[in-house]
């Protein structure tokens, strides 16, 4: 993906700084309807009420009148939803920096990526996301810059360096023994594993993110072969849990999957060999699936070009169908189910067309479009309070689309409108950048 199929540095600069400025202390919104998460209903005429950056009432046109002095913004036949969460990013990264490429990616370079990257994704409908790693910290200070109104993007909760075993998934494989290069997240053992999650947590991460088993894009190991054992799982989780942090952990295989939850992670990453005992312990002990099923089609299609390894293609090929369907085994057996899509690996702001492989791979488009909505909100513990709904309380994060997305999930991929707290980034289709 190049910079010249988006917008210059400057301009991308000088549209985000304009944006933050779009704010109305009282806004009045209408369409034709409203998908409802929490009931899982569709409503019809919907008016939403929203003060500075939250939602303070929500109605019918006929309920709700529009208050004295409000701004109105009235999106016609348009459907709204809460915007959309999306649970597994890598914000920072491109998907032509794959394999021996990435050597010459900087952090900074990430982090002006990240900037990139930001305001396509938002203008796709995502106003929040969850980063499961950076080099460098590189989402932390994206996170910050955004929460500053610096630039334009989701709301960001991010882990900072995933935290791995030497050699492992989230280790620098690519040169040889006389480089000596480690991965920023390379911990071996409980005690230093312990040490790692909390110095991540003392440069600003708001979630632990483990490298559990094996990976399809990391070299020289088994995609699904365990790297972490229970005690380091164990002592990871308990650090992570006693400073107020979720933990999310990458893991493939099946032994490496029930591993981790059983040491109590909250989500599994990719979880694509899970077996039937995996999924009852998930279950029992309240883990999600946060399953990553759009991608196969990306880095077969367009993986060389990319930069991707021969033998991470091999791996997927021998992966991609296996997870597809483990992901409907997991609906079926009711699963927890959350949305990540592993954006990075395929151009960000794409996001939006994992919807259609949910529903294709046996989850109903209500389902799916909870899985980006109240499930990620409830996912994300306290840091998801405000989040996931079109409710009174809640951060008005409103998107929406032409046609029914219940109808067709693919409506999702094409949205309209994006308001992210109170303000308007996006409408008829264009980027809203002054008012």
């Amino acid at each position: 993906m190049k910079m010249s199929m988006a917008v210059t540095a400057a301009s991308l600069i000088a549209l985000t700084l304009a944006a933050t400025t779009v704010r109305a202390e009282t806004l009045y919104l209408t369409a034709a309807h409203m998908v409802d998460p929490v009931t899982g209903t569709v409503i019809a005429d919907p008016a939403v009420l929203i003060k500075d950056d939250h939602i303070v009432q929500v109605g019918s046109k006929s309920s709700l009148p529009a208050p004295e002095g409000a701004r109105r913004v009235d999106l016609g036949a348009e459907t709204i939803l809460p915007g959309l969460i999306d649970m597994h990013t890598h914000i920072t990264a491109r998907p032509d920096s794959e394999g021996y490429q990435g050597l010459a990616v900087t952090v900074p370079a990430e982090a002006i990526s990240g900037v990139a990257n930001a305001w396509t994704t938002l203008q796709a409908g995502f106003t929040t996301l969850r980063n499961v790693g950076a080099e460098g910290y590189s989402d932390v200070a994206l996170r910050d810059s955004i929460n500053s109104g610096e630039t334009a993007g989701p709301r960001l909760f991010v882990s900072g360096p995933a935290i791995g075993a030497t050699g492992g998934h989230c280790d620098e494989n690519l040169l040889p023994y006389a480089y000596h290069d480690v991965g920023e997240g390379v911990a071996d053992g409980p005690d230093a594993i312990r040490r790692k999650v909390r110095e991540v947590h003392k440069y600003g991460a708001d979630v632990i993110k483990l490298c559990a088993t094996g990976g399809v894009l990391s070299k020289g190991d088994s995609v699904g072969a365990q790297q972490l054992t229970y005690d380091e799982l164990k002592a990871a989780v308990d650090e992570a849990h006693m400073l107020g942090l979720k933990v999310a952990a990458h893991a493939h295989g099946t032994a490496g999957i029930k591993e981790a939850i059983r040491a109590g992670v909250d989500t599994i990453e990719h979880a694509s060999l899970a077996d039937d005992e995996g999924m009852a312990l998930a279950k029992a002990k309240g883990s999600a699936f946060d399953m990553d099923i759009y991608n196969d089609d990306f880095i077969l299609g367009e993986g060389a070009k990319m930069g991707i390894l021969p033998e991470s293609l091999a791996k997927e090929r021998a992966i991609g169908r296996l997870q597809r369907e483990t992901f409907r085994r997991a609906v079926k057996a009711g699963v927890t189910m959350s949305f990540g899509t592993d954006a990075g690996v395929y151009p960000h702001g794409d996001n939006g067309r994992q919807f259609a492989k949910m529903v294709e791979w046996g989850m109903t488009p209500m389902q799916a479009i909870q899985a980006s909505t109240t499930t990620a909100a409830r996912l994300l513990g306290h840091l998801g309070d405000d989040l996931g709904a079109i409710a009174p309380g809640k951060y008005a994060d409103i998107v929406a689309v032409d046609g029914d997305p219940i109808a067709d999930i693919r409506q999702l991929e094409h949205v309209k409108f994006v308001m992210k707290a109170g303000v308007v980034y996006r409408q008829g289709g264009a980027p809203v950048l002054a008012k």
